[in-house]
């Protein structure tokens, strides 16, 4: 249900309250002040300061203004008794993401840390409503995954102000490079190179490249896979690349077909992941495309699909349950000690498959 432009107002003043951007016993600015921030009639800004004093959050003092209440428990951001670390990933039971979890919960377990967990659906939206419900419970730290992570974020801002009040963030899979955070992931340039090469070794030049364009590691394997070109001296032809997003994901299948309907010159596709290759063969076998003898394909992130574990697919490992550990190792050093350590970028390793067919003569 889409919220009123009063609950919007009242939300973004609840979490500057949160994050201490006003502080108590502070005075906020003035109804008319608000009136032209939040572009938003005077009567809409009396509902949303009449929610917060209803939660408690602000208080009225005739003739002087309004007041951020110094009684509101929720109030302190950093409660030294939760031991709660906020843990925002992009799918909750989908992909890779479960080993993820696992990691990070057993980490957090062991140092006497409980998890809140939330997912985003790699949608704005959902991921500022994730930091907020966070925020509000007052978590210690924060271990989060991007959402959409090669496009410019609105939650910038809100990043920023979570870090500036003392709450410690890592990023895992990716980040965003308008923010100094630190992350841990995979080398996906190199894992991106690895991939290509596995082709190009057999002897593969005309290669589909699929890849998907509103996460980070899509721009850095595409990258590490035209390092590999230049390496095996291949002149890429740009019609051999077959983008995506997370919004037209389940349409690529049919569109690779389409590729190599166009162009029967292609042996092997490089898949920016498992998730997406299996989504490829499983087309493929219904027009009677067989792997490898027809097409060589590669994916990435070391996936087993229980739906397709007959494929002895060729793709690149993928750290998952050691990712989510040392992400939680790291969150909980920089909550007990304040240091926050370097990024942790792990080398990518190509697991054999029988999906490769060699071309050598």
């Amino acid at each position: 249900m889409n919220k009123t432009k009063y609950q919007v107002i009242a939300d973004d003043l609840r979490n500057k309250i949160l994050l201490k951007e006003y502080l108590p016993d502070e005075v906020i600015p003035s109804e008319l002040q608000l009136q032209e921030i939040y572009d938003v009639s005077r009567h809409t800004v009396r509902e949303a300061i009449n929610l917060l004093v209803n939660e408690g959050y602000l208080r009225k003092k005739k003739g002087s203004g309004t007041y951020v209440d110094s009684n509101k428990p929720s109030n302190q951001m950093n409660h030294t008794t939760s031991k709660t670390i906020g843990v925002i990933i992009t799918y909750m039971s989908d992909y890779i993401f479960p080993d993820i979890v696992r990691g990070i919960e057993r980490t957090l377990r062991k140092h006497g840390y409980s998890m809140m967990l939330a997912s985003t659906g790699n949608d704005y939206a959902q991921e500022k409503l994730c930091l907020e419900q966070m925020i509000k419970q007052g978590v210690q730290g924060l271990i989060v995954e991007p959402t959409k992570s090669n496009q410019f974020n609105p939650n910038i801002a809100l990043y920023t102000s979570i870090r500036n009040n003392g709450i410690p963030v890592v990023m895992i899979n990716a980040n965003y490079e308008e923010l100094d955070i630190p992350s841990i992931a995979l080398n996906d340039v190199k894992s991106g190179f690895v991939a290509a090469e596995a082709v190009m070794e057999a002897g593969h030049k005309e290669i589909l490249l699929v890849s998907k364009i509103d996460d980070l590691q899509g721009k850095l394997r595409m990258k590490g896979f035209f390092k590999a070109c230049e390496k095996y001296k291949i002149d890429f032809n740009p019609d051999n690349i077959l983008t995506y997003t997370t919004e037209t994901r389940l349409d690529v299948a049919e569109k690779v077909f389409d590729k190599l309907k166009h162009n029967p010159n292609i042996t092997a596709i490089v898949g920016y992941n498992d998730q997406i290759v299996y989504q490829i063969i499983s087309l493929l076998n219904q027009y009677d495309i067989r792997i490898p003898e027809d097409i060589s394909i590669v994916g990435n992130d070391h996936y087993i699909a229980q739906t397709i574990n007959l494929i002895d697919l060729t793709t690149i490992e993928h750290p998952k349950e050691q990712l989510g550990m040392d992400a939680a190792e790291w969150v909980v050093e920089a909550v007990q000690t304040g240091k926050q350590n370097d990024s942790i970028f792990y080398q990518p390793k190509l697991i054999p498959g029988s999906t490769v067919k060699s071309l050598n003569s």
